[in-house]
């Protein structure tokens, strides 16, 4: 076992415990701090908080005996403001926005904003570039839920000879008011929201979560919106009860999300916890998601915004990660218009998600749609409803029982038309699921290209529920519980791959070009 420094500033380190442990270690390590006991951990992630700038460091775990250390030295710190100088009070009773917004916009670079315990109760805290902002233990920034208090985005402003456009607010992959998230950036660069405290949209099915489709005033805020922005870390807070989508960095590039927790109700609309759209160079690690939505969807626009700009998310890695009782775990789409490219998962736990590993796209989405160079590896799953789906008639928005859309028989290829490439899993172990071990379903017109399997394990649970494996129109019964089911795919490869207790065949293919075994 060894210790890696995987992100500092000068308060705080994120280390990784490495000993080919999946999200969490087999045992606790007690971890000192310059030969002081900080605390146990059994996280493969772990966060180290209350360090002073520019000291040198030696982090120690230590379990029976074994030992493993590391030593770094933690950035340099102008000063320090702290956000009761504003005049907030942390009472939970009166607005502490103005007081902190204050504080944030008066942090010189190379600076911290720090949060001490208490409850601030705000509406939309917008950040800037070279800031440090931590939440300390027992600081809750605690969102109001009347809509007449948040800001509005609206959804994009064209220059008055109409050659040029900002996209400020969206929706569901389209330019539209939104009211601003509760943590915000706009164009900004450098910046690092840190600390073991937590931020809490306390929606509600009173509230945000009441009719959650009828958009009133604008469409319902994230919990941190990250428009056009460079250089940004969110490490170790608390996301909870977001209105909508709790995470949403928009055409945005070189992000890091360490060792957060991303929590709501298994029942709350659209929360999903992470959705990168339309961003490069994106790190998600040791992050814990319980959501009522998918956990990870990466997009890129659903059709006008995606064609316009053709800005595919690229270069996303997602590792030692935990996703929980959310639809999808990671999902590939379905507002991908502008494509998705060059995604890793691997070292992660799925447990009772209702799909493991989940690709969504439909006609329409559009030519530059395009899914490539998609790996899943070394991936652990428990009762997940169905490990495995590439679905390509994903039947969304008012068209979506169409026959354009949900028709089975080749259609011309055209401008609208998505392409699904790429994708390979590899050692990957699923027990007790449900539905269907895998559904893969490509468009007859444009198969997917290729689809890999190697060392893959899955069984079913002895009562096994039975469903729809995806979003489709026309799925016949007898594909339940079928084990693997492939169809409309030019090469499917398939190496060491056992399912076990499936009702039927464990493998049935269909429309395939090549199968390699």
């Amino acid at each position: 076992m060894n210790i890696n420094v995987i992100f500092k500033n000068a308060r705080c380190a994120a280390l990784e415990l490495k000993d080919e442990s999946v999200f969490e270690t087999a045992h606790s390590w007690k971890i000192s701090v310059n030969g002081t006991f900080y605390k146990e951990s059994n996280r493969v992630i772990t966060m180290i908080y209350g360090l002073e700038p520019e000291t040198d460091y030696i982090i120690q775990a230590e379990w029976e005996g074994e030992v493993a250390s590391v030593s770094f030295q933690t950035d340099y710190e102008f000063v320090s403001m702290n956000v009761k100088d504003f005049g907030a009070k942390g009472d939970g009773v009166n607005d502490d926005t103005p007081f902190i917004q204050a504080a944030i916009m008066a942090c010189p670079a190379n600076s911290r904003v720090v949060v001490p315990a208490g409850e601030y109760k705000i509406t939309s805290l917008f950040l800037k570039d070279n800031l440090n902002l931590e939440l300390e233990e027992g600081a809750v920034l605690s969102a109001w839920t009347e809509r007449e208090k948040f800001p509005v985005l609206q959804g994009a402003y064209t220059s008055p000879d109409g050659t040029e456009e900002i996209l400020l607010g969206t929706w569901e992959g389209e330019a539209m008011p939104m009211f601003a998230g509760i943590i915000t950036g706009i164009n900004v660069k450098n910046a690092v929201v840190y600390g073991p405290g937590t931020i809490n949209g306390n929606a509600s099915k009173e509230n945000w979560w009441d009719r959650p489709k009828v958009i009133r005033i604008a469409a319902r805020p994230r919990m941190v919106f990250l428009n056009h922005c460079e250089n940004v870390v969110l490490a170790g807070i608390t996301v909870k009860n977001s209105p909508s989508w709790n995470i949403h960095p928009f055409f945005s590039n070189h992000l890091r999300f360490i060792g957060l927790s991303i929590l709501g109700p298994k029942d709350s609309p659209n929360t999903d916890g992470l959705d990168p759209e339309s961003c490069d160079d994106v790190e998600i690690v040791g992050v814990y998601f319980s959501v009522g939505d998918d956990c990870i969807a990466v997009k890129s626009g659903k059709i006008e915004v995606g064609a316009k700009y053709k800005t595919p998310s690229s270069n996303i890695t997602i590792r030692q990660c935990c996703m929980r009782d959310g639809h999808g775990s990671i999902t590939l789409g379905s507002e991908m218009a502008g494509g998705v490219k060059n995604l890793r998962a691997l070292d992660c736990v799925f447990l009772h998600t209702d799909r493991g590993l989940r690709i969504k796209t439909r006609r329409g989405r559009g030519k530059d749609a395009i899914i490539d160079g998609i790996l899943f590896e070394h991936i652990k799953m428990d009762h997940v409803m169905t490990p495995f789906v590439i679905n390509s008639f994903y039947f969304c928005d008012k068209d979506g029982h169409s026959d354009y859309v949900q028709c089975k028989d080749p259609l011309p290829v055209d401008d609208r038309t998505p392409f699904v490439k790429s994708l390979a899993f590899h050692n990957i172990h699923a027990e007790n699921c449900h539905v269907a071990a895998a559904f893969f379903y490509g468009l007859p017109e444009q198969k997917i290209e290729q689809v890999e399997m190697k060392h893959v394990y899955v069984n079913y649970a002895q009562e096994a529920k039975s469903g729809k494996p995806a979003m489709m129109d026309g799925i016949p019964d007898e594909i339940c519980k079928m084990g693997i089911y492939a169809n409309n795919i030019h090469k499917l490869v398939l190496e060491n791959v056992i399912v076990e207790g499936a009702d039927g065949e464990a493998i049935h293919i269909e429309n395939v070009d090549h199968v390699l075994e």
